[in-house]
């Protein structure tokens, strides 16, 4: 692709003690695109993801935001470049609301005096969560507590305070899983808006029907290291499990 990536990788290595986990693993996200990383087992995805998102740190490679090379310290300094993640058990407090979830640990203060008392704008909140959720086709309302509400409305709130946040790239960890059918168009459907706001969407899956179906482009990682780039477009699912498999691309003749 002709423009420069979101996020960018390079030669990243984690290794605990003797195991390598990554052995010098790429990764690319351009803007406006859906990319899943795929892999068995044991390849890294896990890894990868977590240093991409703050949680942990390589040994070795270079990690770039919009041109720009970052050290990804912690979670918070994911964040405040960009990056957000829907993680595969959500991450919401159930007894809380859905804007108080959009907004945990981002609290809105109340103007002047009230703001430095610690008086919460709620107000304000439940304006911004609502629009959230109509703009990105989420059925959840912003008052109802995230205990009443089903799996698919869940999995809606915790991608909508994603994309809250994100300015650059959303990682999502397996986002339909133990969903029903119409719940899982609705997530898919939801990722696809997020993607066409500008904001790139990282998807781990193991569903390889679904990676065809969602994803743009697959990258594909094999004991610790990227072993292809394959465009969806005429991909099949054969494909990806040769790559993940075998480490090389089937060929077509």
């Amino acid at each position: 692709m002709s423009q420069a990536p979101l996020l960018e990788a390079r030669g990243i290595v984690r290794h605990f003690g003797q195991v390598f986990a990554l052995r010098g693993a790429d990764f690319t996200v351009y803007q406006n695109e859906i990319v899943a990383l795929i892999g068995d087992n044991g390849a890294g995805k896990s890894t990868l993801i977590k240093i991409l998102s703050g949680i942990d740190q390589p040994n070795e490679g270079e990690i770039r935001v919009a041109g720009k090379p970052v050290r990804l310290a912690s979670p918070q300094d994911a964040r405040e470049v960009g990056i957000e993640t829907v993680y595969q058990d959500l991450a919401l407090a159930p007894d809380l609301d859905s804007a108080a979830n959009l907004f945990l640990g981002r609290e809105v203060l109340m103007p002047g005096l009230l703001g430095r008392l610690g008086v919460l704008d709620k107000a304000a909140m439940a304006r911004r969560t609502s629009e959230a959720l109509v703009r990105l086709g989420v059925s959840a309302r912003h008052d109802s507590e995230v205990a009443t509400l089903s799996g698919g409305q869940r999995q809606g709130v915790a991608v909508a305070r994603a994309a809250m946040w994100a300015t650059h790239v959303i990682f999502m960890d397996e986002p339909t899983a133990a969903l029903g059918v119409v719940q899982t168009k609705n997530v898919v459907d939801l990722i696809r808006r997020i993607r066409d706001e500008g904001i790139a969407v990282v998807l781990i899956s193991h569903n390889m029907t679904q990676v065809l179906e969602v994803a743009d482009r697959v990258e594909v990682l094999r004991l610790g290291k990227t072993v292809g780039q394959i465009p969806t477009k005429n991909a099949t699912v054969e494909d990806l499990v040769v790559a993940m498999t075998a480490g090389t691309l089937k060929e077509r003749v």
